[in-house]
């Protein structure tokens, strides 16, 4: 659990106790141009010029909601994952036969493969998006900007490829390469907070799929070290000024979920084996995510655990009162000093966003941002 963060780097983020994990639901006009952009009905100029609009627009809720941290909304994004993903060299997005099936949802058919070896791209258009998103900020915030965490190319189907024959050793170093040349570009654009969003660790936490790794031949622990390396490997000598926080995620879809399951398992890899986290932002609005009782492992460190209490897949909102208590709850097992309190999850990780009206979403960042004033003003 090492970290080269340095004090000065962790203490502009310290009086920030609120975060949002990064998407919130598109405008119609911004769907609409998306839509009409793949239909060919607009050019990409006119598609560029609406999410810029709407970015501003968003920008403008953030400052007006207090935020100190800020993102672009995932706006120019279909995937939280996929946009990403299938921009590195060798990786390549493809429609398949059928959906990715939640608990009550399934998604468009659509995936990533693995084509060639795995390799940084300067044409990312990741470098474009983040350097409207300083700039439009001009400093009176700190722009975050999320991506997938590396851990999501270990995925069964990804990690079994045609490309690297099962030599998951160089399959590894190729993957972390890409993201610390990701990482060093997006520095030098002058992003200063990134985000990893990983449902990995959440995939590793339910038993059910553990059990059919088993039942494959494959280790669960073998893969979460695995898991430890590829993260440690890209992270290793990151900016000393580089905040980074990593959030995991049961799954997020038309308001529906993947993964069940507490941090039990996974705790001992993520709180004592990854190194250079500076916060987590951990799911526990739901019995799915587990008790409080694993981040007990965090004593006595510098890190911080964001409570992820306010769901972004529920039209009800929660109420002051049982927010206070589980945050009471946990600090049972974690000085206050080391929590603060988060979404769950985005409001939109895909384009077609959850089942929470837009006013809705807004109210919940109000929610917690008048329940952290009780603890942490």
């Amino acid at each position: 659990m090492k970290s080269n963060t340095t004090p000065q780097a962790k203490a502009e983020y310290a009086h920030n106790k609120v975060e949002h994990i990064g998407s919130f639901l598109r405008a119609l006009k911004l769907k609409k141009a998306r839509y009409d952009f793949a239909d060919r009905v607009i050019y990409e100029e006119t598609l560029r010029q609406v999410e810029d609009i709407e970015i501003d627009n968003l920008i403008d809720i953030q400052l007006d909601l207090d935020c100190s941290v800020m993102t672009d909304g995932d706006f120019r994004r279909a995937w939280w994952h996929f946009d990403f993903l299938e921009q590195l060299n060798g990786i390549e997005g493809y429609k398949t036969r059928d959906g990715l099936k939640y608990k009550n949802a399934i998604t468009k058919p659509y995936d990533i493969r693995i084509t060639d070896e795995i390799s940084w791209s300067d044409e990312h258009t990741c470098l474009a998006h983040y350097r409207y998103l300083h700039h439009a900020i001009e400093g009176f915030a700190t722009a975050k900007y999320c991506i997938p965490s590396p851990s999501m190319l270990l995925f069964p189907h990804l990690r079994s490829n045609r490309v690297y024959a099962n030599q998951l050793k160089d399959y590894v170093t190729d993957v972390a390469q890409s993201y610390r040349n990701a990482i060093q570009a997006l520095y030098a654009e002058g992003c200063r907070y990134i985000q990893l969003n990983d449902e990995f660790w959440a995939y590793l936490s339910d038993a059910g799929q553990r059990e059919k790794e088993i039942q494959q031949g494959i280790s669960p622990e073998t893969l979460a070290m695995y898991a430890v390396e590829i993260i440690n490997l890209v992270l290793e000598d990151k900016p000393e000024d580089l905040f980074i926080s990593l959030h995991i995620d049961r799954g997020n879809f038309s308001s529906s979920w993947l993964y069940e399951g507490g941090y039990d398992f996974v705790s001992d890899f993520i709180f004592k084996k990854l190194n250079n986290i500076d916060r987590y932002l951990l799911e526990f609005d739901t019995a799915r995510a587990g008790g409080f009782e694993c981040i007990a492992q965090l004593q006595n460190t510098k890190k911080e655990v964001f409570l992820g209490l306010i769901s972004s897949k529920t039209e009800y909102v929660e109420s002051e009162l049982e927010i206070t208590q589980r945050i009471q709850e946990a600090s049972q097992f974690l000085p206050l000093a080391q929590l603060g309190l988060c979404l769950q999850s985005g409001f939109a990780s895909t384009e077609e966003g959850n089942k929470v009206s837009y006013d809705t979403q807004w109210v919940k960042i109000k929610l917690m941002n008048t329940v952290a004033k009780k603890f942490w003003s």
